[in-house]
């Protein structure tokens, strides 16, 4: 099997001598080229690469969720074909590294390694859906280029504290949960629309749900970690259904005491609920429309401002080693 490894250099939770071993051991099991990430996007030039190339059977991630969804939109960058792509394997370097582990693999990089050798040798592996997110079409955001997420994407305030957090690490600051927990905060204390939401959910053959201020769109279960706890805002996601999303319509001082507790105490049978949450599964087509620019961010990596996304959930896009 001839295989592509890419390696993030800066992945929080891999020291340089780790993802040597790593390396070494994958090379053995594999004829394996190894490329480390240079520049922001590099890894998703990488997943292109291997997407057009006729004889790589296997992109292998080390790093973080951001990592793996720069590879997995290279890989999809003509569209899902799971038949004929690469397969992709994932190794967990980041601090959270949520996708990897709602596959099911370890979140140590080296048992996560001999978990997908084993997976290889006994030829195991998954097919999974992912979300796609778009400019809408008619606004002034229908050129902004569509891009895939692996495990979920917001709209509003949680996009804020992803924002706040990257600025952080821009300064110098480690990506650690402490950090997420502080920007949720100071995010909230600064949000001006926390009684009145800004965006619409618009869906064929429904109703609109108005004023919400917080969206959070889920392709699988948990959303995500904090620490070893997983958080569940959309229990029912599944990378074998399309779309979860949950909205919140007000976010007061009472609203977020109650809807946080809910978050810590979720489970895969119980999520945010009560009269402000807006649950809704398994949704193949939807726009998110806002009044005013909101900050958008897709597994974990802010992309700036939008007053309109256009989501899909694609059943069957990519082939997984687990």
């Amino acid at each position: 099997m001839r295989a592509l490894l890419v390696v993030n250099p800066a992945a929080t939770t891999t020291s340089a001598r780790t993802r040597d071993v790593l390396m070494h051991a994958l090379a053995s099991e594999m004829k394996l080229e190894v490329v480390t990430t240079e520049y922001r996007g590099h890894a998703r030039d990488l997943g292109r690469r291997a997407a057009d190339s006729d004889s790589i059977e296997l992109v292998v991630a080390l790093g973080g969720d951001g990592t793996v969804n720069e590879v997995v939109n290279g890989l999809l960058h003509n569209g899902p074909d799971p038949d004929r792509l690469p397969r992709l394997a994932v190794v967990p370097g980041g601090s959270t590294n949520v996708f990897a582990r709602a596959l099911g693999l370890p979140n140590d990089a080296v048992e996560a390694t001999g978990a997908i050798l084993d997976a290889l040798a006994l030829r195991s592996e998954r097919t999974v859906g992912l979300g796609l997110a778009a400019g809408t079409p008619g606004t002034e955001d229908e050129a902004v280029p569509s891009r895939w997420f692996t495990f979920c994407a917001g709209f509003g305030f949680d996009a804020g504290v992803i924002g706040r957090v990257e600025q952080q690490r821009e300064r110098g600051k480690r990506s650690t949960h402490a950090l997420y927990v502080r920007q949720v905060v100071r995010q909230f204390l600064e949000e001006p629309h926390r009684r009145q939401g800004l965006i619409t959910l618009e869906r064929p053959g429904a109703d609109p749900v108005e004023d919400l201020v917080l969206s959070i769109v889920c392709n699988t279960a948990p959303w995500t970690y904090l620490g070893n706890r997983p958080l569940y805002a959309s229990p029912e996601a599944s990378f074998d259904a399309a779309l979860d999303i949950l909205g919140l319509t007000r976010l007061s001082t009472t609203a977020v005491a109650r809807y946080a507790t809910q978050l810590l105490t979720s489970s895969p049978d119980r999520g945010p609920h009560g009269r402000h949450a807006v649950s809704l599964h398994d949704l193949t087509d939807f726009t998110l429309h806002s009044k005013a620019p909101l900050p958008l961010q897709m597994d974990g990596d802010h992309l700036g401002l939008r007053t309109s996304v256009t989501f899909t959930g694609v059943r069957r896009a990519l082939r997984v080693i687990v």
